[in-house]
């Protein structure tokens, strides 16, 4: 079996696009530069959030093959490789495989509802023919789901199968499923996808997690992962908490992730225009978004708080209190003079 090496802290990372709307490689490998720079884990190209179905296939193998030569062996490199059928799926395996990536993360099969048998059949014959260890990757909201039973038998019957992201947002599956897998595979990984829950799932012995906050904050993000391992627990709790202030703002405040896209551009890289539309009804404001951010990132101490402090928790103690006009632009300001590393 092999080696486990999938641990920590992998960043889904956004893919910035140029003024024709292509991807801008130079942008990318500089994001890629930023995040180990900042102490990231891995890379996750190709994920949810780097919105891998609105790049062509060649377009996600150029995406796969920038991260991993900037990455240079310098973090872990987990290349999504989630096509639409096995033939293009192992293509892809192969090709991931020759850039030098650490595994593959395979969604399981789309659009068509599929019986489990299906499924099993489907991540099987890939197992079987993958040049490169490959992660099972469990997003229900978006593909047939991956049961407990067919992850058991997968990871049993295939080595070639070295972990599975979870993104799910069901806790009690996720326990289950580590209670469950673990004792037959002492070596699979175990991720998550989801922030709301990283700490206790960090906590009960998850290997860590790809999260999409670890693009926009990755000093926080790692700072919770370090001091979960460290037993910490107290000060990782606020943090926990704190980012579900920021979860909010990115991934339910608006068109998904077209907010996270933005915040990328408020820790000074130039993102573009993103591939999909927005109508006048689904535009949404930045200021609340640029004032968690600062706010965030002041409140553990990496960088300065905007002049006159953040704003305080309403008395209603949902946990965030949108910025006035006056705090948005000294915000804005500090962003383009200090966040831009």
């Amino acid at each position: 079996m092999a080696a486990k090496k999938i641990t920590g802290i992998l960043t889904p990372n956004m893919v910035p696009l140029d003024d024709r709307g292509r991807i801008h490689e130079a942008e990318l490998r500089r994001i890629v530069d930023w995040l180990i720079g900042k102490g990231i884990s891995g890379l996750y190209p190709n994920g949810s959030t780097g919105e891998f179905t609105r790049f062509t296939f060649e377009e996600r193998k150029q995406i796969v093959r920038v991260v991993t030569e900037q990455t240079a062996g310098r973090a872990c490199v987990l290349a999504g490789a989630a096509e639409a059928n096995v033939a293009l799926t192992l293509e892809a395996a192969a090709y991931y495989h020759s850039l030098g990536a650490d595994a593959v993360a395979i969604v399981a099969p789309f659009y068509y509802k599929l019986s489990q048998d299906g499924v099993y059949a489907y991540f099987a014959e890939i197992a079987r023919e993958s040049p490169i260890d490959l992660t099972l990757y469990n997003i229900p909201q978006f593909s047939n789901p991956i049961g407990l039973d067919i992850i058991r038998r997968l990871a049993a019957e295939h080595p070639r199968i070295v972990g599975i992201k979870d993104s799910s947002r069901d806790l009690p599956f996720f326990l289950n499923m580590m209670h469950e897998i673990a004792p037959l595979r002492p070596d699979f990984v175990f991720l998550l996808g989801c922030e709301e829950m990283i700490l206790p799932a960090l906590l009960m012995g998850a290997d860590g997690g790809t999260l999409a906050t670890s693009g926009v904050v990755p000093e926080v993000v790692m700072k919770l992962y370090h001091l979960a391992r460290a037993g910490r627990i107290d000060e990782a709790r606020a943090i926990q908490y704190k980012l579900l202030d920021l979860i909010k703002m990115l991934i339910f405040g608006a068109d998904f992730p077209e907010a996270v896209r933005q915040a990328v551009g408020l820790r000074g890289f130039s993102m573009g225009v993103g591939r999909q539309p927005l109508s006048a009804s689904q535009k949404f404001s930045l200021e609340e978004v640029k004032c968690t951010i600062q706010c965030t990132l002041s409140e553990f101490g990496f960088v300065d708080e905007p002049p006159g402090g953040c704003p305080p928790a309403p008395p209603d103690g949902d946990g965030h209190a949108p910025c006035d006009r006056q705090t948005v632009e000294r915000i804005v300001e500090d962003v383009l003079r200090g966040l831009k590393t």
